[in-house]
């Protein structure tokens, strides 16, 4: 499932020791690595009597507990013709249980304040996961444990058919995206039909509309018991009553019956399989991919570091031969992707124009033919190192959620019984030797591969018709008795006050000001430099500017070649990087704090000191290029470019997205680059913004030594004034024989820095902002039309966009448009209720929080208090602002800034399949271009 309400809000709350020899129940690393001083996660592991098995981790420096439960199911366990299982399961636990109505669980997490609530699928697992106000938890483990228990209380026929709408829809979703069908293709090839990691983990369309409710409760009997589960609770809970609560909802639930072992067995590849795919895409790509090593075996690490080095980022092979070198390859990258059964290691390249996927794969073999004969380097494998390094220690900053330290303790139970073993996880990297590495990739043959093109044709989709699902097919009861008790949600306890910092601030001699923000939980930092010079500055005629010059000072300084800056980024494990929005420029630079120095070395060059050399101008000019003409393989791309023109006008530079037009790139020369880097990027306008385990004094030093020095004369650039004189009509841009139609409705919204944002924020919540908002409940939930529908205000300095979007299945895209201006009409006529307004509120004062998880994200929240002239106490009053926002100021908003005449729709999909019921609606002129920008007068035909 798509993350719900705010994703990526999560909240750093760890317990991490940074010892080798201190790491809870887990035994010691080898001792080659015990020198390393590898991270270690504290926690406690125990087992209930019906085989729940129980991970803590206490955290108390922030009010908040995650809750991420591991079912031990996935596509492993899967058989053939039944397909999609585990996924759909995934979806059928959010539709309500015996005491939790259908719909309530996003409902009632969103209205506790919970920061992330989500479930996902891989083919050797599923979990379910929210993290809460700590005062919350009790009703997170009462919802997730009425579903363990009590789901097949609420599992009837209508049920079962409205989520194999969504979940199909979700494949479409998938269908739609450039390549999709094309990486489908090469499971296809790497194992045979009868194997459970032969299609996609959603599963194929025939099988999940097959699914009759007795196979699906049969699933959920043999899979969803306690004693196929582990459940990993971490953050601010009281140890002396953690245990009862665990007990009190997790105790009753019955064991069920012994779990059927996997079965399957992943032959070898013996000799070379190949095919061409063809899709609806601009440019071919190449895929070789092999089986290895099973996740955690021996080998897996090494093909984790032969990945990093071949491709992944600038200073690899592939990207340094094929994309830096020949420019023969748009884009490559190189991922192990460790599974239980055996792992698969994918090489991918996507051609430049005009050449051959052939030569593309040439270019490839050569690449890995010289690793396997002389190995890597023993700077390659120490990058490599340094980099998994940082990034397991960066994972550690974020409680819950994908990845956080939760996910983590239940990722390590599931595969190796052992929650501890973070330390012998990166032991398994730094014993690894160029030697080692070598013999890996020599298991590389072109007998045990599969070679794949995807090469521009016909998309060609394996849809089967919906077909009638009985009405009367009701619920059965599944749960255990005496839970009457269970009718009733518990009552939260006392809630505690969100903890939002206020930073620390001084200014260079050169008049820079500094803002740090102190977080010593781990040894991480993020410093950013920000700059008030974004697109907004950009000529009319030179749409991207800003982007493009973002993107030249990625590519080499004054006294460092690009290939030199990115293998010196690297070899720290960090990542350095400069990028654009309509605002400002940001470069910013993230790793472990004992590389500081180096790091401010590096961000200082590359803000200071860009080259723009002339040949990498050119280069990365053709790169943007493909970029532009890739776009258009993108239909939510194509309509929300189309949208930013069509609101705001050729003119206006809000009226693009960043990366700009083939026309503005191809006319930006290297004059206009240093132009606006000079007129924009001096110490006045800037501002450094630090976050993470470093102290005021350390700060200042380095700040002086690599920006003291900094001269020049710049002049901010100013927001775009921006006139509301949009007419509302509907824009259609052909995309013949789409899956499904990309659907974008918009207008202007309002400035960043209004006193309207609190009460919009709220508004748009209960609009289309959370889960369980009116738009995606009504599109998702109620009708089946799409994987999930969204609205949200872009703020910027100037007016920014407000935009409601979805992906809708094609035969119902008129209907589906119909119901958003329903519920637009809705929120501007009627009141909303007092639950909703609570559940918006809470989300976003409690949501506030992880906000701050991460030494980036509070960097990055940080530099809005620079570019939008917010006071330094600005997020700790922001609470307050929410709280006090009424349903009266609601109904002002909708009225002040959501107009239904002047929405404009744009809907990115088959034409001659959308229009005539599109015209029906009546909602202004219907006019039709292609993804070029011309007009169209007929079906396929020109102007």
């Amino acid at each position: 499932m798509r993350p719900a309400g705010r994703a990526g809000r999560f909240v750093l709350a760890i317990v991490i020791i940074m010892t080798a020899a201190a790491w809870g129940q887990a035994s010691a690393p080898p001792a080659k690595a015990a020198a390393q001083q590898f991270p270690t996660i504290k926690y406690e592991k125990y087992k209930l009597a019906n085989g729940l098995e129980v991970i803590l981790s206490e955290d108390h420096r922030l009010p908040l507990v995650a809750v991420d439960l591991w079912y031990h199911v996935g596509p492993a366990n899967e058989k053939p013709g039944r397909t999609g299982f585990a996924h759909l399961f995934e979806h059928m636990m959010f539709q309500g249980s015996k005491h939790v109505k259908a719909n309530e669980h996003f409902r009632l997490m969103e209205a506790a304040g919970a920061s992330d609530i989500n479930g996902t699928t891989d083919f050797d697992r599923t979990n379910y996961f929210e993290t809460v106000p700590a005062n919350q938890l009790e009703l997170a483990l009462w919802a997730e444990s009425d579903r363990m228990g009590w789901l097949l209380d609420n599992l009837n026929g209508r049920n079962l058919a409205n989520q194999r709408d969504v979940v199909r829809n979700e494949r479409r979703e998938g269908e739609s995206r450039p390549y999709d069908l094309v990486e489908e293709g090469v499971q296809h090839l790497l194992y045979p039909k009868t194997h459970p990691y032969y299609g996609d983990v959603i599963g194929s369309h025939a099988d999940i509309e097959s699914a009759e409710l007795n196979d699906v409760r049969d699933f959920f009997k043999t899979y969803y018991a306690p004693n196929n589960a582990s459940i990993a609770v971490v953050g601010d809970f009281d140890p002396k009553t953690i245990k009862a609560l665990l007990q009190k909802y997790f105790g009753p639930i019955p064991s069920g019956p012994p779990v059927p072992k996997i079965e399957a067995v992943t032959p070898p590849i013996t000799e070379e399989r190949r095919a061409t795919i063809t899709d609806a895409v601009q440019l071919p790509r190449v895929y070789l991919a092999w089986i290895t090593a099973p996740f955690f075996k021996p080998g897996d690490a090494e093909m984790d570091l032969l990945a990093m080095t071949l491709g992944e980022g600038k200073s690899s092979r592939l990207y340094k031969k094929l994309v830096y070198e020949k420019q023969i390859a748009q884009d490559v990258r190189a991922n192990q992707e460790s599974l239980m059964l055996g792992s698969k290691f994918v090489i991918q390249a996507t051609a430049k124009p005009g050449v051959k996927p052939e030569e593309l794969e040439k270019a490839i073999e050569e690449e890995l033919a010289a690793v396997q004969k002389d190995g890597i380097t023993a700077a390659e494998l120490e990058r490599a190192k340094n980099t998994i390094e940082t990034q397991r220690i960066q994972h550690l900053q974020r409680l819950g959620g994908f990845g956080g330290k939760a996910d983590m303790l239940d990722l390590y139970n599931h595969y190796l019984n052992d929650p501890g073993y973070l330390p012998k996880d990166l032991a398994r990297y730094e014993n690894a030797t160029r030697e080692s590495v070598k013999q890996q990739a020599e298991k590389l043959t072109p007998n045990s591969r599969v070679v794949v093109y995807g090469v521009p044709g016909q998309k060609v989709v394996e849809d089967v018709a919906k077909r009638p699902e009985p009405q009367s097919a009701e619920a059965v009861a599944g749960g255990p008795g005496n839970d009457e008790w269970r009718t009733t949600p518990p009552k939260p306890a006392v809630a505690k006050a969100p903890q939002l910092p206020v930073p620390a601030q001084f200014k260079l001699p050169n008049g820079i000001p500094v803002y740090l923000v102190e977080q010593h939980a781990l040894p991480v930092m993020t410093a950013q430099l920000t700059v008030l010079r974004g697109s907004e500055a950009n000529p009319a005629d030179k749409a991207g500017l800003a982007s493009f010059t973002a993107m030249m000072m990625n590519e080499g300084t004054e006294k460092r070649t690009s290939p030199q800056l990115a293998d010196d980024i690297a070899q720290i494990g960090a990542t350095v990087s400069a990028a654009s929005t309509a605002d400002a420029t940001s470069i910013t630079a993230a790793a472990l704090t004992k590389n500081s120095d180096k790091l401010f070395d590096l961000l200082s060059d590359v803000a200071i000191h860009p080259a723009f050399r002339e040949e990498e101008i050119e280069r990365v000019r053709k790169r943007r290029l493909t970029t532009l003409i890739q776009q258009n393989d993108q239909p939510q791309v194509v309509a929300q470019r189309v949208l930013l023109r069509e609101v705001y006008g050729a003119q206006s530079p809000y009226g693009y997205l960043e990366t700009g037009t083939p026309e503005s790139t191809q006319a930006t020369t290297r004059e206009d680059m240093v132009k606006f880097y000079k007129s924009g990027f001096a110490p006045q306008d800037s501002a450094l913004v630090v976050a993470g385990d470093i102290t005021e004094a350390q700060l200042k030093s380095l700040a002086q030594k690599y920006f003291g020095g900094w001269t020049g004369q710049a002049t901010a650039s100013k927001a775009p004034v921006v006139e509301n004189t949009s007419s509302r009509r509907i824009v259609i841009v052909d995309k013949p024989n789409a899956p499904q139609s990309a659907l974008r409705i918009g207008q202007v919204g309002l400035q960043r820095n209004s006193p309207d944002y609190p009460a919009v924020l709220v508004m748009n919540d209960i609009l289309g902002g959370l889960f369980s908002s009116r738009i995606n409940l009504n599109l998702r939930e109620a009708h089946g039309y799409t994987y999930g529908a969204f609205s949200f205000y872009q703020f910027r300095r100037g007016t920014g966009p407000f935009v409601i979007g979805s992906m809708i299945r094609t035969d119902v895209t008129a209907p589906a448009v119909k119901e958003v201006f329903n519920e637009v009409e809705k929120i501007r006529s009627g009141e909303v209720t007092p639950e909703e307004l609570s559940m918006a509120k809470e989300s976003n004062v409690r949501g506030l929080t992880a906000d701050f998880e991460t030494t980036a994200q509070t960097a990055r929240t940080t530099s809005n208090l620079f570019v939008y002239g917010l006071p330094l106490d600005y997020y700790r009053t922001l609470p307050a602002k929410l709280e006090a926002v009424t349903p009266g100021d609601v109904h002002r908003m909708t009225e002040k800034y959501v107009s239904p005449d002047k929405m404009v729709v744009v809907v990115a999909g088959d034409r001659a399949k959308i229009e005539p019921e599109l015209k029906k609606l009546n909602l202004g002129a219907v006019q039709a271009q292609d993804t070029e920008g011309k007009k169209l007068t007929e079906a396929g035909g020109g102007e």
